[in-house]
């Protein structure tokens, strides 16, 4: 019985003798691989400018500040980012040449802005720009100048004609 004992003894101390020798702490770890990325959110999905009698006189219609498109962006890019925007209609109901953009938001370092109106082009054009980090939302207004407006008919007779171009905004880092 003696015997037992000890060799059951022996035997647990074998057993337990690698737990005993075992780390109490030990490391890991973690690599996070970022990768440039751009976002955007559109903040005004459509507006409408519905000229007066001012503006005929005018011959044109604007939308600006806060009447006119919200564009919220932000970049991890080192390198910044480009906001472009067109409008790549296949049969744009306002003609390209009396369809204006600006932005009155100033660039981001070391960036540029379309700060004079400019006609849209079917292909993209650089809105605004930041040649560095934008961690934060910012928001880039787009004003809107529709010009050459007798030449948009009222088929109506009374009522309103609505002529409408999709402006598509696109970001990317840089």
């Amino acid at each position: 019985m003696a015997r037992k004992v000890i060799l059951g003894t022996l035997l647990m101390g074998a057993l337990l003798a690698p737990l005993a020798n075992a780390a109490t702490t030990g490391t890991s770890n973690v690599t996070l691989a970022a990768s440039a990325v751009a976002l955007i959110q559109i903040t005004d999905a459509a507006i409408t400018l519905s000229p007066t009698a001012t503006d005929y006189t005018n011959d044109y219609v604007e939308a600006t500040g806060a009447a006119g498109i919200d564009v919220d962006v932000k970049t991890n890019s080192t390198g910044g980012m480009a906001l472009m925007v067109r409008c790549a209609d296949a049969a744009p109901q306002i003609a390209l040449a009396d369809l204006l953009v600006r932005t009155p938001t100033a660039a981001g370092a070391g960036g540029s802005t379309i700060a004079a109106y400019t006609a849209i082009t079917a292909v993209n054009q650089n809105l605004w720009t930041t040649g560095a980090v934008q961690h934060a939302w910012a928001t880039v207004t787009t004003d809107v100048r529709v010009q050459n407006l007798i030449n948009y008919n009222d088929a109506s007779g009374g009522g309103a004609t609505n002529y409408t171009n999709t402006l598509t905004y696109t970001v990317v880092s840089q």
